[in-house]
């Protein structure tokens, strides 16, 4: 692949490569914390262009894992550094040898912040977030069977979004790039059981019920089960 070729034929997926074969070896330990990163070995390693290397290191620096320095080179952070919000990071992570660790640290968070956010929504949830809420529910409800994992996914991701945008709070709601995340990895990476468990399907049919209903004491509990029953579903299927 020319130098050419990579600016301005197949940059964008050169650039995406590029990014993600680094930003998996890093967050898979292969760069140490202080390890160098040479962007002229990358460029030829990659086939690409020094202004697609470039590129790649820039958005590195963005999440923390990596910083620039004058006469050194792109040096590897540690990994207390890294923006662990970032949805890429956390998918790089996921990826490697500390899913375990990453999945049960993003689960303990979502404990902390889900029901919290279903009280919240319960107050203040729109019609149209009910109705969304609901769809999504009955969507998890008719592909909880014959291994559809993937229009699972789907739906799932949904209906946790819509609890978190509709807390009101922003914050909240940006979470919902993090949930995704961790819904998909743990369905990628085969952290799930076949079929979904029964019991968690029917908790959030249950859940989407007491927002609808302004219930917040009741969506509160119920998506705090629903947490304590991922941990324990992860406490089974990483057990050694």
């Amino acid at each position: 692949m020319t130098t050419q070729g990579a600016e301005n034929g197949p940059g964008p997926g050169l650039h995406a490569h590029v990014l993600d074969t680094v930003g998996l070896a890093i967050a898979a330990g292969e760069y140490p914390p202080g390890s160098v990163l040479r962007t002229d070995e990358m460029a030829e390693r990659f086939g690409a262009s020094r202004t697609v290397v470039r590129e790649a290191v820039r958005v590195l620096e963005s999440m923390h894992l990596v910083e620039s320095r004058r006469r050194v080179g792109v040096t590897v952070r540690p990994a207390d550094a890294w923006n662990v919000y970032d949805p890429r990071v956390i998918r790089w992570r996921l990826a490697g040898p500390d899913r375990p660790r990453q999945l049960r640290s993003l689960t303990v968070l979502r404990s902390a912040i889900e029901p919290v956010a279903a009280g919240l929504a319960a107050t203040l949830a729109t019609p149209r977030h009910c109705a969304d809420l609901t769809a999504a529910a009955l969507g998890m409800v008719r592909t909880s069977r014959g291994h559809r994992l993937d229009d699972y996914l789907r739906y799932d991701i949904a209906f946790h979004r819509v609890v978190l945008d509709a807390s009101g709070n922003e914050m909240f709601a940006r979470l919902g790039d993090v949930v995704a995340e961790v819904l998909t990895g743990r369905t990628e990476h085969e952290v799930m059981f076949h079929d979904p468990d029964p019991a968690a399907v029917t908790l959030h049919v249950q859940v989407a019920e007491a927002i609808r209903e302004g219930d917040a004491a009741r969506a509160g509990t119920l998506t705090r089960r629903i947490a304590v029953g991922a941990l324990e579903e992860l406490d089974v299927l990483l057990a050694p």
